[in-house]
């Protein structure tokens, strides 16, 4: 059955460092209200009992109905094969680490499935959105292709990522797949990538280029910048062109090992007019070695999917006849390598709660074949 037909239903959770957001998904969709309780992220027992009461009001709620599973996004570092959240920075109360998962599963005797925020980000478009787009592209124009692997990068108060490959989430042996974050920052090579590439590299380019510690957040800034509201436009520019530098630097570092299509989500994303034509361009730059030789910064070229002309272009393939050596047969091949960018076609939020609702049910699907076997 298909995921957006599958009438199985998931417990879900939106955890921020200021409120848990509760809601219980069937069909990739929302079912339930949103019930909205403070984090208490310093309290760690009134955030577990938060957690608890959250949950047990979603499943009041859906009475006669049953879930048959909880998935969410937590905030990490964590150990999240094991429920395990380990000294989150936004949750200081859970220093030495908090057996959040089997917490869950021994309270609601539901299994319990909690994985990062970018990765589930990045397999909700997967599923549901940006890739299913592309592989349609493709499908009506009847070209021979399909793209399984997909890079995803949030852009808001930090900068997140996730990778899934062979439409699968790529985890890591470690739970630290996707960090992205942690990039070398091409700028200020002495510091992370995400102090650029966040709220706050937005806001201290700003002040850096326009001399003016002035207390504005992106939308101003992105608002200065396209000469909607006053301010100092050159610097405002100048900011946006500083962030999707640094991002496209560490997004081509992933595209160099993962080879996948590229779609960005996040607050900041809202501001892909100025951000996508600087991180195509990075994308499409050049890079050297020490005899001067140029080479193409990424293998593949890198097509926006936000222009109508830049995506006609991408599925309007190079394709050659190579003949077979000592043969008469000739073969058709894609001449250049190439991959779309586009900005989430979900919504962050959505595509992450689709991204958790897909992995309860793979994870569920798979646990009750295992005991069927036993």
């Amino acid at each position: 059955m298909k995921i957006f037909q599958d009438e199985r239903i998931v417990l879900t959770l939106d955890a921020g460092g200021t409120n848990l957001v509760f809601s219980a998904i069937k069909g990739g969709e929302p079912i339930t209200p949103f019930i909205t309780l403070p984090s208490h992220s310093k309290d760690l027992e009134k955030c577990l009992q938060s957690i608890i009461e959250g949950f047990k009001k979603i499943i009041e709620i859906l009475l006669p109905a049953k879930a048959v599973a909880i998935s969410f996004a937590f905030p990490g570092p964590a150990e999240y094969q094991n429920g395990i959240i380990i000294n989150p920075p936004n949750f200081p109360s859970f220093q030495g680490g908090v057996a959040l998962g089997p917490m869950l599963e021994d309270y609601f005797k539901l299994p319990t499935y909690i994985n990062n925020d970018g990765d589930l980000f990045a397999y909700g478009e997967a599923i549901g959105g940006f890739l299913p787009e592309v592989n349609k592209g493709f499908k009506d124009l009847e070209i021979k292709r399909e793209f399984k692997n997909l890079i995803g990068i949030t852009l808001g108060t930090g900068f997140g990522g996730g990778v899934v490959i062979n439409k699968q989430i790529c985890g890591g042996d470690n739970s630290a797949g996707g960090e992205i974050w942690l990039m070398r920052n091409i700028l200020e090579p002495g510091i992370i990538a995400e102090e650029s590439v966040s709220v706050r590299g937005i806001q201290f380019y700003y002040q850096k280029f326009s001399g003016k510690e002035i207390d504005l957040n992106p939308k101003d800034i992105f608002q200065i910048a396209i000469g909607e509201k006053e301010g100092d436009r050159k610097a405002a520019v100048k900011a946006y062109d500083q962030v999707a530098e640094v991002a496209a630097e560490a997004l081509a570092n992933v595209i160099t090992i993962v080879d996948g299509a590229v779609v960005i989500g996040g607050g900041i994303a809202g501001s892909s007019k100025l951000l996508l034509p600087q991180i195509l361009k990075h994308l499409g730059g050049k890079i050297k070695n020490r005899k001067n030789e140029e080479f193409s910064r990424i293998v593949p070229e890198a097509f926006s999917f936000e222009e109508e002309k830049s995506k006609r272009a991408f599925y309007n393939t190079a394709t050659e006849k190579l003949k077979v050596p000592f043969s008469n047969r000739k073969i058709e091949f894609i001449q250049n390598k190439r991959i779309p960018v586009g900005i989430s076609r979900l919504g962050t939020n959505k595509a992450t709660m689709l991204g958790a609702y897909a992995v309860a049910l793979n994870r569920t699907g798979r646990e009750v074949k295992t005991k069927e076997k036993v």
